[in-house]
């Protein structure tokens, strides 16, 4: 099973609005019980197809798919909303495979992590996501071991004072916490009950029978079992468009022809080779 997991920067409960903050493909395996994660970097600069109808928008950043296709535009007429729109944008440009989607805002986030009980988290360095002379000790996390509530769980993931690459590390951090908390047994007992807690404030497609389906593998998986895979961070590289809404937009170019190849191994559960320069732990 694929899944789009999409992390909103909406600030509001519904999902009329927002962009795509955090874009996961998610390759569940059933058969040999695992999970897969690769991240799309949101300012790839790529095709959106079925909306040249309004305003003779072809393309625009990767991140805005998702708001172009919430029904806060109207744009999308095709179904699935933001997440469909989306999904369909990452068939289109770099092929990949998506069966389900979920969705989170910022305000769902913070509850989900609260209800969890906070998560622990290991950051490798520090991350400082202050502007010049502000004093907040919110957005200042020292390097090594500490615990987070759903608050700063979201602040940590939303900032980038060292870019997208880091920021989506850093986030696969968080999604590690995350997995560890939700996969120890008193909390897996509960899941049934904060998934239906939380379903009407979460934007998926996954029924009663996909949620069946995945709260029996998570009692077979461990952390072990779940793996963040990445695409070379060498292959990319900074670029501007005029973009016919944001104007002169900075961007992240790359070959789409590579970004292709290395989805379809993703599609086919082959494993990235190991990059350099990526944080120790399950990341390849």
């Amino acid at each position: 099973m694929f899944i789009l997991l999409v992390g909103s920067d909406g600030r509001a409960k519904s999902y009329s609005v927002g962009l795509a903050d955090s874009i996961r493909l998610v390759r569940v395996d059933f058969v040999e019980p695992s999970i897969h994660l690769l991240s799309f970097p949101r300012d790839m600069y790529v095709e959106i197809p079925g909306i040249e109808s309004h305003g003779g928008i072809t393309h625009g950043k990767l991140n805005q798919a998702y708001l172009y296709g919430n029904p806060g535009y109207g744009y999308n007429e095709n179904g699935g909303l933001g997440p469909g729109l989306l999904a369909r944008t990452l068939e289109h440009n770099f092929g990949a495979q998506v069966d389900h989607y979920v969705a989170i805002n910022l305000q769902s986030f913070v509850r989900i992590v609260d209800a969890l009980g906070g998560i622990d988290i290991n950051l490798p360095f520090v991350v400082d996501g202050r502007v010049k002379g502000s004093k907040d000790s919110n957005l200042y996390f020292s390097a090594g071991k500490q615990q987070l509530k759903g608050y700063r769980t979201m602040l940590l993931a939303r900032m980038r004072p060292y870019g997208d690459f880091q920021r989506a590390q850093v986030q696969n951090l968080i999604l590690q916490a995350l997995a560890k908390k939700m996969l120890k047994r008193p909390v897996l007992h509960k899941l049934p009950e904060l998934i239906d807690a939380s379903k009407d404030s979460i934007q998926t497609d996954i029924g009663v029978v996909e949620g069946g389906q995945l709260l029996c593998l998570a009692s077979k998986l461990s952390a072990n079992n779940i793996e963040f895979v990445s695409f070379p961070e060498t292959i990319f590289k900074n670029g501007r468009v005029h973009d016919p809404v944001l104007g002169n937009t900075s961007i992240v170019e790359v070959d789409f022809n590579i970004l292709r190849i290395y989805t379809q191994k993703f599609n086919q559960g082959t494993q990235f080779e190991p990059e350099e320069g990526l944080m120790d732990g399950n990341q390849r």
